[in-house]
């Protein structure tokens, strides 16, 4: 399209050969080329008046009106109309280049008579033309930005970016230029880019942590008569750590009760840090060339960041009456400092801890923690077996009474003295009753709150040598028949209440006047037995059936005790195996009953009548 002049139809005659070729034409004929006029076909957007923006004309119209001139293609009858007499296009409504910047359409030129192409069809473009009405606009808002604080002269904050729909090609309409209308002199904005960055050094969060900057940007390269609009971007300086912690007081004074438990906690401190997050952690600590330093500790609060001092693993608790007060040097130091803003020694801070200790009226003190005596059991009623002695810690040194705890000493076996703590027998002792006794002794103040305490008393009762030895249990020994001299007849075992029998040693012998015994002998093994020996052979149950062997028992004790037991031997027709079957029946036979009523008995068994048993058993009774 050559706006203004003659345009040529490049396509003219193509076409209609084109059609003869396809309905197998086998001559081409020609015909003159023909071209249309055209006039600018421009229109300006956003005008309502209905105008004339262009015509179309074919270079055969000799204004004999026998063409007309139709219009098809984009807007074709609703957005544009052409006269069909002159061709002149017309507007029917107001444009806007930012919804549709161009238009396509086709003009036909008919013969008026016979409604055939005068021209091929001819395709055109009417073009809107933008005019300056539209605003730009800022993308990706909200803006929000962030830097570290006490950044250089130039560290670049953001970008904001706008846009502008009118034609970037067309004037200045879409040129736009950047200012700041908020925000100087923290910060600048570049004006073509859109940049911000900053124009002021060392920004301090800790005085401002946030500034909002109005950034304004302008069409038409910021002439008069253009639009404009502006956004605001939120910048936040972020913390550095370029704050030492800093005590606010010089000394610290806290008080404790002397009786307070480890891990008590005597208070806290907190040295200032205007920085905030990991650039405010800081460790507290005490001196520890101070002695002390050692009673307590100090740890950080991971939450507060205030360091807390406790009462530590101390040897010697604390005391009101030895020592009153503490003093020590706390330090607080950054986690992590940054050498770039403060020298490294300037990272921490110092203070003073004074730490009293308050009186509590406590109660008596032991002297000891536990006692542990020991008494023969055969002390006497009213013999001292020790005392206890508890004092008042306290500065009034109030007087102390003692007793025991009934609970601890349910046999009433010792008494104690109120008033000095002399524990003395109250009830004779027995050591094979009860070998040792666990008491408890209360001292309590007889003033002001009658505070008490407790300890315990440990009395282990000695043994004495106050029981007679005695054999192990109720032997019933017995010989048989056909028994030779020098044989063993029976193992013999003693007890003693007094003491373990491993702590004994017992002695066996026969009494005196028996001690030329022509049937037995007793013979010492030295191990706390004794065995009973034969003296002779040919023992029958013929000649006697039971002998009397009186034993004499002596213990190692001192002074030496001794009993005496006589045992009876039977004699007894034994199996080869040397087992006394009828041992049962010959004792009792041998302990009384006459030959009748072992015959009797005898009888009894084999006929099973038990009345006759009786019987005979009654009359040999009489």
């Amino acid at each position: 399209m050559i706006p203004g002049g003659l345009l040529s139809d490049i396509r003219d005659t193509q076409g209609l050969e084109g059609q003869q070729l396809a309905r197998g034409s086998t001559v081409l004929h020609h015909r003159q080329k023909r071209g249309w006029i055209w006039k600018q076909l421009f229109v300006q957007e956003e005008d309502p008046t209905s105008q004339i923006i262009g015509q179309v004309k074919s270079d055969s119209d000799r204004g004999t009106f026998t063409i007309k001139y139709r219009l098809s293609g984009e807007g074709a009858g609703d957005v544009f109309k052409i006269d069909e007499n002159s061709g002149e296009i017309w507007t029917l409504k107001k444009l806007d280049r930012e919804k549709k910047a161009f238009y396509v359409l086709q003009a036909h030129a008919i013969n008026t008579r016979t409604e055939e192409p005068v021209e091929p069809q001819s395709e055109f473009i009417i073009k809107v033309q933008d005019i300056n009405d539209n605003a730009p606009q800022f993308l990706n808002e909200p803006y929000v930005s962030s830097i570290p604080e006490m950044s250089p002269v130039g560290t670049t904050v953001a970008q904001v970016t706008a846009t502008d729909a009118d034609d970037p090609m067309f004037g200045n309409n879409a040129k736009l230029i950047y200012s700041i209308l908020q925000g100087e002199p923290y910060f600048s904005v570049q004006p073509k880019t859109g940049i911000i960055v900053t124009s002021w050094a060392d920004m301090n969060r800790e005085a401002r942590e946030e500034y909002l900057v109005v950034v304004q940007v302008k069409d038409m390269l910021g002439l008069s008569g253009g639009y404009s609009s502006s956004t605001t971007v939120t910048v936040t300086l972020t913390d550095v750590n370029d704050n030492a912690p800093t005590f606010q007081q010089h000394v610290y004074t806290f008080a404790l009760p002397e009786n307070a438990a480890v891990g008590t906690t005597v208070g806290r401190i907190m040295a200032e840090d205007g920085d905030i997050g990991s650039n405010a952690k800081m460790t507290y600590r005490l001196e520890d060339d101070l002695i002390e330093s050692s009673t307590f500790i100090i740890e950080t609060d991971p939450v507060t960041q205030e360091g807390v001092i406790l009462l530590g693993m101390v040897r010697t608790p604390l005391d009101y009456e030895s020592k009153r007060r503490y003093m020590m040097v706390a330090e607080a130091s950054n986690n992590h400092p940054d050498t770039r803003f403060l020298p490294l020694d300037e990272f921490s801070d110092r203070t003073t801890l004074k730490i009293f200790v308050e009186d509590v009226d406590e109660p008596p003190v032991f002297f000891s923690a536990v006692y542990e005596w020991k008494i023969p059991e055969n002390a006497a009623v009213g013999t001292v077996v020790g005392t206890v002695s508890a004092r008042d810690t306290d500065t009034v040194k109030n007087p102390i009474r003692y007793s025991i705890d009934k609970k601890t000493d349910a046999t009433n076996a010792f008494k104690i003295d109120p008033n000095n703590g002399t524990i003395a027998i109250a009830k004779a002792l027995d050591r094979e009753t009860a070998d040792w006794h666990n008491m408890s002794v209360e001292a309590k103040e007889t003033m002001q709150n009658h505070l008490s305490s407790s300890v315990v008393v440990f009395i282990t009762v000695l043994d004495v040598n106050d029981n007679v030895p005695r054999l192990a249990r109720d032997y019933q020994p017995y010989i048989c028949e056909g028994t030779q001299a020098g044989e063993l007849i029976h193992l013999l075992s003693a007890v003693d209440p007094d003491k373990a029998v491993e702590e004994h040693h017992f002695y066996y012998s026969m009494v005196p006047q028996e001690r030329i015994n022509p049937n037995f002998t007793i013979r010492d093994n030295q191990d706390n037995t004794a065995g009973i020996v034969a003296r002779r052979s040919t023992f029958t149950r013929k000649d006697q059936t039971q002998y009397l062997l009186p034993v004499v028992l002596t213990d190692s004790g001192t002074p030496a005790l001794s009993s005496t037991t006589t045992l009876t031997i039977g004699v007894c027709s034994c199996l080869p195996a040397g087992h006394c079957p009828t041992a049962g029946v010959e004792a009792l036979a041998l302990s009384g009953f006459s030959m009748q009523t072992l015959i009797g008995i005898l009888v009894c068994l084999v006929t099973l009548t038990g009345k006759l048993c009786l019987q005979l058993y009654n009359l040999d009774l009489k």
